[in-house]
């Protein structure tokens, strides 16, 4: 087969402890998913039904293991924020996947950030607008090296955490999600037939804020990794 333009290359994650690539489907993100963060954000953190937004795959900054990404300030923002994300990856094809079976989806984690234009999401917000403008933008989705669960098991509860310049911000256990990884597969899978490749970020703890050019920011999540970027 040709094309009439030539496709830009496959999306990619690195994976711990191989050569190969993770290639990227699509991008899922859960909204105000743990209690405090709902909190800070001015919202009832209630466990009504979990609402998804979407980030295109090419937004995903694959940074290598140990390493440190640059990450360019976006245009059209002067209130650049981070969030710190356990990020899920699906390894087969579901929909309607029961809780009880979810787990058999997950092909590995790792830390993401979901970085966001706030101010374009609030006035997104406040005229009842979709948020794309200010969560799916270029390199919005800087990620390190995915851990496979046939390393590492599933994972349940591990603390998270995210330092800017040296300085803890953010800090949390994936275990105060308010929706787990099984019922976010499940309530997904309802809406989207998930295929391998896809990724899932769950939500972030509280203490999200601004990042401006020059700043270091390093998240991680316990024996899952770590992602490191430079704001440039």
């Amino acid at each position: 087969m040709s094309y009439v333009i030539d496709p830009d290359p496959v999306p990619s994650l690195y994976v711990h402890g191989s050569p190969d690539r993770f290639a990227v489907r699509r991008v899922y993100c859960v909204g105000r998913n743990y209690a405090a963060h709902a909190r800070e954000m001015g919202s009832d953190p209630t466990r009504e039904a979990p609402f998804f937004f979407c980030k295109p795959a090419d937004a995903v900054l694959a940074v290598p293991e140990g390493q440190t990404a640059l990450l360019p300030y976006p245009g059209q923002t002067a209130d650049f924020h981070y969030e710190i994300e356990l990020v899920v990856a699906i390894a087969k094809a579901g929909i309607e996947i029961p809780a009880d079976r979810a787990d058999e989806y997950v092909w590995g984690y790792t830390a993401g950030l979901d970085m966001t234009r706030r101010d374009l999401q609030a006035q997104m917000k406040a005229k009842g607008r979709p948020w794309e403008i200010g969560k799916a933008f270029d390199h919005s989705a800087p990620m390190g090296a995915l851990y496979p669960v046939s390393k590492v098991g599933i994972r349940t509860g591990a603390p998270i955490y995210l330092d800017v310049n040296g300085v803890r911000k953010q800090s949390g256990n994936i275990d105060q999600m308010i929706w787990s990884v099984p019922e976010i597969i499940s309530q997904l899978s309802r809406y989207f037939e998930l295929r391998p490749g896809d990724l899932i970020m769950t939500g972030t703890p509280e203490g999200v804020g601004p990042a401006v050019k020059g700043d270091v920011l390093q998240g991680g999540i316990e024996g899952l990794g770590t992602v490191q970027v430079q704001v440039t």
